[in-house]
């Protein structure tokens, strides 16, 4: 019998957290969306993220952290995050 993934994906894209960021996409690939947390509310006994930093990065080895940075945004919220990151990576990777 199949095992299952426990590997979480959003559009075909895998989603690692380590504390407060967030990569979407594949170390394999020539970039990656990462997405920081940088403020949160309480909201019904649960933090949200109310401040998001998002950032499109390529992931060649040998570059500077400063010099992989393609795009980046600030967004109010982690969807909002998640939904452009999406975009971008999409658009990134096709070569647009």
């Amino acid at each position: 019998m199949a095992e299952k993934s426990s590997v979480l994906t959003y559009k075909g894209h895998p989603l690692r957290r380590k504390d407060n960021l967030i990569y979407y996409g594949s170390m394999a690939d020539k970039y990656i969306v990462m997405i920081q947390v940088t403020g949160s509310e309480k909201q019904g006994g649960l933090d949200v993220a109310n401040k998001v930093q998002l950032q499109l990065q390529r992931t060649e080895p040998g570059l500077k952290s400063k010099d992989r940075v393609v795009k980046q945004s600030d967004q109010p919220d982690l969807f909002s995050a998640i939904d452009m990151g999406s975009i971008w990576l999409m658009r990134a990777l096709a070569g647009k």
